[in-house]
């Protein structure tokens, strides 16, 4: 079994906006979620996108999950309107009904 390529995420905070950036070694281009903030205690999930370079590598995963974790540490909430997060959040992760608003 061959073994997935390293995902690096960044995130990059402007102001009411913010984006999760993945990228990949090897791979052209880069992942993004992007997030719209209502206020300080809720976000929302707007897009997720990753290049067909990337697909396969677990890089949309990663980003979510970087979402998660960010929401975790500084105790907000996630509105998915993204239809990929949503998904992941509704059918994959219930674990994450502490930080998804439904």
């Amino acid at each position: 079994m061959t073994e997935k390529p390293a995902v690096r995420i960044s995130y990059e905070d402007q102001g009411h906006k913010g984006r999760f950036a993945a990228r990949v070694d090897g791979a052209e281009g880069e992942g993004e979620l992007t997030i719209s903030k209502v206020s300080e205690v809720l976000v929302i999930a707007d897009h997720t996108f990753v290049p067909d370079t990337m697909r396969g590598t677990g890089a949309a995963s990663a980003l979510v999950e970087a979402l998660i974790a960010d929401a975790r540490a500084k105790a907000y909430r996630i509105v998915p309107l993204c239809p990929f997060v949503r998904a992941q959040s509704l059918r994959r992760h219930p674990e994450w009904s502490d930080v998804i608003q439904q």
